[in-house]
């Protein structure tokens, strides 16, 4: 637990201040010289003073807000915000109460003109709050409605009436507006999660129009730099993505920042339904001197793959919620979003089976500086080059991961910038390894996908290479609070989570360091208001 210097217990009081008490100075109290106490519930954030001492307001009430440590009426002066929905919570309030009296008023046969008076009042008001939310949306004279309905009420409370009827139906309506709440609430979460699931429609006209393009036009069979596809002298980076836009701007943004473009060869794969988007695309679009090869998972026909899901899997990411590994007698929670390698990266040392090296890059991350230093390390008899994330151990994880021996101390690693050694994963046998775990933790979990993510901690334990932490920012795809600075000089940017920066849920501040990497000059981006 942080620990914060307390004040002086004895609350002493400096010379200066005695002497102008002498001169007929009122001095101010002991508490308002002493920093408060420090509570030792972890739960209760610190608070400052923040107050001048020669503030002199008022709350709400009038009373005068003083020097006191901590006021209230001082902070809520500072923070204080204009309501924009005021009236339209005023307007809900009588709906609800004439809403609870009107059955009873209309069972009475001598108030039928008061039974008229607040059934007209209710609809007119239900009219008003169908259409508006805030109070900028509210229709003229309002306030003539609400002095309406405020009347019919008046009414409504001084006939007698059935006090028990009226509870009934305050219960009634209390009830419908729980389960109302609770209905809403369960629909935002999945509209939130099909949001964030699905592609936006922009980039849905972008690979439609693409594709429509690939068959309408003729094509080389060839495509250009195919001859460096397969030289293993070159500097090879491999995208998984069935995202165009997304694959584009890690190529750019890699290129962009690179001393030297001409050796370096970009291998997109793909799947059958954004193939062609993905081969029109690149094949319009250059990247400075560098080659770009599009694969088709799906179609790549290779002895080694018969046993292997054809699909396109993208990388894995898990949310992962944990105490702190340190301290975790302080009970507090965090949440992390640890993104890992998926089946389809346990094909690299097939399809590239003519390459001993590749760069891994997740569709997701934006690349601001020179790369060239990864192809110098020497990684030892290490296979992937990983930023590790000590914040998960494989110790918090055993649940998960079975009761097969491993170390608790290990860190997990993420996916999102990975160098790879594909001659030592040939020779460890790793592909092998990691569809035997898949098979065992299968056993356990009762599918594959829960077996994906603790099988890949798993194949690669003690396999990492740690790449200082310096190299990847990660986090901006859900963490509101990551500092500028730290996010500029980063080498590479990675948006794990689920609001990715193609997305309107996106975070907005860290939108324009993907964007910026966007060919904002294509036309087919402008016919799909894909830069708006």
């Amino acid at each position: 637990m942080k620990k914060y210097a307390r004040g002086d217990k004895n609350g002493t009081i400096s010379k200066g201040a005695n002497e102008e008490k002498h001169r007929g100075v009122k001095a101010p109290p002991k508490s308002a010289l002493q920093p408060p106490p420090i509570s030792n519930n972890p739960k209760v954030a610190r608070i400052e003073q923040v107050t001048d001492p020669k503030t002199n307001s008022s709350d709400d009430n009038g009373k005068s807000c003083e020097l006191t440590y901590g006021s209230y009426c001082l902070w809520q002066q500072k923070h204080r915000e204009v309501m924009k929905d005021a009236m339209v919570k005023k307007l809900k309030d009588q709906l609800f109460v004439a809403r609870s009296y009107y059955p009873s008023i209309a069972k009475l046969p001598a108030q039928d003109k008061l039974s008229r008076e607040l059934k007209q009042s209710i609809q007119e008001l239900e009219h008003v709050l169908s259409e508006s939310s805030t109070d900028a949306d509210l229709p003229p004279l309002v306030e003539t409605k609400s002095e309406k309905m405020q009347v019919a009420i008046a009414k409504a409370k001084s006939v007698p009436v059935v006090c028990d009827n009226v509870d009934k139906k305050l219960r009634q309506i209390y009830d419908l507006t729980e389960d109302e709440a609770d209905f809403h609430r369960k629909q935002s979460a999945f509209l939130y999660k099909l949001n964030v699931l699905t592609m936006p429609k922009s980039f849905h006209c972008l690979a439609l129009k693409l594709t429509v393009e690939y068959f309408k036009s003729s094509h080389d069979e060839k495509e250009a730099g195919s001859e460096k596809f397969e030289d293993s002298s070159l500097r090879h980076y491999v995208i998984f993505s069935n995202n165009v836009l997304a694959a584009s701007v890690v190529i750019n943004s890699t290129v962009t920042h690179a001393k030297v473009s001409r050796n370096q060869v970009f291998h997109v794969l793909s799947d059958g339904q954004n193939y062609y988007a993905m081969k029109l695309w690149f094949k319009r679009n250059n990247y400075r001197e560098a080659a770009v090869q599009v694969l088709n998972v799906e179609h790549l026909e290779m002895d080694k793959l018969k046993d292997n899901p054809s699909q396109l899997s993208l990388p894995e990411e898990f949310r992962v919620s944990f105490r702190s590994y340190d301290n975790p007698s302080m009970g507090q929670f965090r949440t992390e979003y640890v993104s890992i390698f998926s089946h389809s990266h346990y094909l690299l040392p097939d399809i590239f089976s003519k390459l001993k090296k590749v760069v891994v890059l997740d569709d997701d991350v934006v690349i601001q500086q020179d790369l060239s230093a990864l192809w110098n390390l020497d990684m030892g008899e290490k296979v992937n080059g990983a930023v590790q994330f000590c914040s998960v151990r494989l110790g918090q994880l055993k649940s998960y991961l079975g009761k097969k021996g491993f170390s608790h101390n290990s860190c997990a690693w993420m996916s999102g910038l990975n160098i790879i050694d594909l001659v030592k994963w040939r020779k460890l046998g790793l592909t092998q390894t990691y569809k035997r775990l898949i098979k065992e933790l299968s056993v356990q979990k009762g599918f594959n996908i829960a077996a994906t993510w603790p099988a890949s901690l798993l194949a690669f334990e003690n396999k990492i290479y740690p790449l200082n932490e310096s190299w990847v920012r990660s986090g901006l795809g859900y963490d509101y609070k990551i500092d500028t600075n730290s996010i500029k000089t980063a080498p590479v940017l990675h948006y794990n989570g689920k609001m990715k920066p193609w997305l309107d849920l996106g975070i907005p501040n860290y939108k324009s360091y993907w964007k910026k990497f966007l060919n904002k000059e294509n036309q087919l981006l402008s016919e799909c208001n894909v830069n708006s």
